[in-house]
């Protein structure tokens, strides 16, 4: 018997699909760049992972219909800035729709002048090595050039439509 040659359409609603995703906690990042014209980008992030030591690559992906995804797509740049605990506040301000997302954020720039957040538990800044064209979103692959971590640092995590601390069992 062969096997099917496409998958059979989902028997949920997009809701409850959504809902089952939230299940998997995650950690909270902000992917920050720079658009050609020097404009600070920057969009809270959980979509973070892990693809190679050798080479270092790792993957986040982006809406399609999002507002920076050209200046993600053209730049050579990115950053991912894993939050801290004590960072709510800053996922919050960059996953909504704030008119000035950056005033009063401190960082430093980083290769190719991606933001480096100030107080992150750590940072990869990523030559923008590849893109998959998947569902309605894109997933970027960043080859990391260079990272660092605070030592003793907690995440910021995201579990069911809330965020959380870490908690050793």
């Amino acid at each position: 018997m062969n096997p099917p040659r496409q998958a059979q359409p989902p028997t949920f609603s997009p809701l409850e699909f959504r809902a089952a995703l939230g299940m998997f906690a995650t950690g909270v990042t902000i992917v920050t760049a720079r658009s050609a014209d020097g404009a600070l980008i920057g969009l809270t992030a959980n979509s973070f992972n892990s693809v190679s030591l050798a080479p270092p690559l790792v993957l986040w992906s982006l809406a399609r219909a999002a507002a920076s995804m050209a200046v993600f797509s053209a730049g050579s740049h990115y950053a991912i800035n894993i939050l801290a605990a004590d960072q709510k506040t800053l996922a919050e301000r960059f996953a909504s729709r704030v008119a000035d997302r950056w005033s009063g954020v401190g960082f430093d720039a980083g290769a190719g002048g991606a933001p480096l957040l100030h107080g992150a538990a750590a940072t990869f800044e990523c030559f923008n090595r590849s893109r998959y064209e998947e569902g309605d979103h894109v997933i970027f692959v960043g080859e990391v050039e260079r990272c660092t971590h605070r030592h003793g640092a907690s995440p910021l995590l995201f579990h069911g439509g809330r965020y959380y601390t870490e908690h050793p069992l």
